[in-house]
């Protein structure tokens, strides 16, 4: 009881990315122009999901979530690393280990399930057109999101609860740059196999069942996609699906990497970048994939600008 009460009272110490880097400073630069980018280019996409009434389909509602999920993700971590590295600390306290792992669980497990129901939704529009206005109405898409959201608040909450019961007892300095639940398992004194074991399990039914789901989903819609006569259809369904595969193999590869792979087989040096990449590099790239490949983005931009008179002549 004397240690689980130390390790609550405890502050822990983020090594931070930036202390395995040569150059500091331009990494600082470097990371900062993404967690700008990626802010602006999701809340730009969220706006123009909003403003036109065009990008108002089951797809694009769907999209907008992943937008949501593509701002907080950089929010919990990059200023409290930017924060520290400017300031030449890296504490931080118990409660805000937990907030952190907390946000990052519920926003990471809800994403991979959306990012599964959106492989659905094109499985629907490409393969059973006919059914999509009654399999993806509006109380479908609703109760689907709202699901996605359970499921990461259920999981973020039992994972928070039982990694940081766990007595800290020895070092409390985490060889990351955020409070992640591998990271903190290492520096338990206590025995934390069983519950690794159960991570694994549970890394299976979030990470590899999912991925599974999508992969099925989008064969199906690949072999509808090569049967179709219309070489504009078949451009337009393979640009929008391309977009979304492309989507699911940034965020999906990092995750396994960390989650799945045993914790021997990769350094902690490893893990920084391969959650820097899910954490950061994802959020910043969606927003880009998804204007730059889909037809109704670019004219809702195009649209907007248009109407603040700053369309290119």
């Amino acid at each position: 009881m004397r240690d689980v009460n130390q390790s609550v009272t405890s502050d822990f110490f983020l090594v931070g990315l930036f202390s395995h880097s040569r150059s500091p400073q331009l990494l600082f630069s470097l990371v900062a122009a993404m967690f700008i980018v990626g802010l602006l280019g999701n809340a730009v996409l969220l706006f123009l999901i909003y403003m036109d009434s065009r990008l108002h389909t089951p797809m694009y509602f769907m999209l907008s979530q992943l937008s949501l999920f593509d701002v907080g993700f950089p929010l919990v971590t990059i200023p409290k690393m930017a924060s520290d590295f400017l300031q030449g600390e890296g504490s931080i306290s118990f409660g805000g280990c937990a907030a952190q792992i907390f946000f990052l669980t519920l926003m990471g497990v809800a994403e991979g399930i959306l990012l599964t129901l959106m492989s659905y939704d094109r499985y629907v529009a490409v393969c059973r057109p006919l059914q999509y206005p009654v399999l993806m109405r509006r109380q479908v898409c609703l109760l689907m999101v709202g699901c996605s959201w359970l499921a990461g608040v259920l999981n973020a909450s039992i994972q928070t609860s039982v990694t940081l019961n766990f007595s800290y007892c020895a070092s409390h300095i985490v060889d990351h740059f955020f409070c992640e639940v591998p990271a903190l398992l290492k520096l338990s004194c206590a025995d934390t196999s069983a519950y690794e074991l159960a991570l694994s399990i549970s890394g299976v039914l979030i990470l590899v069942l999912p991925l599974s789901l999508i992969t099925t989903s989008y064969g199906h819609v690949l072999g509808a996609v090569l049967r179709m006569r219309s070489e504009e259809a078949r451009n337009k369904a393979f640009t929008t699906c391309s977009s979304h595969i492309t989507v699911v193999g940034l965020f999906y590869g990092a995750a396994v990497f960390v989650y799945m792979v045993p914790g021997a087989y990769h350094s902690p040096q490893q893990d920084n970048v391969a959650s820097l990449f899910y954490g950061l590099v994802t959020p910043m790239l969606n927003p880009l994939i998804y204007s730059l490949r889909n037809r109704e983005v670019r004219m809702a931009l195009v649209k907007v600008l248009s109407r603040a008179g700053l369309r290119p002549k």
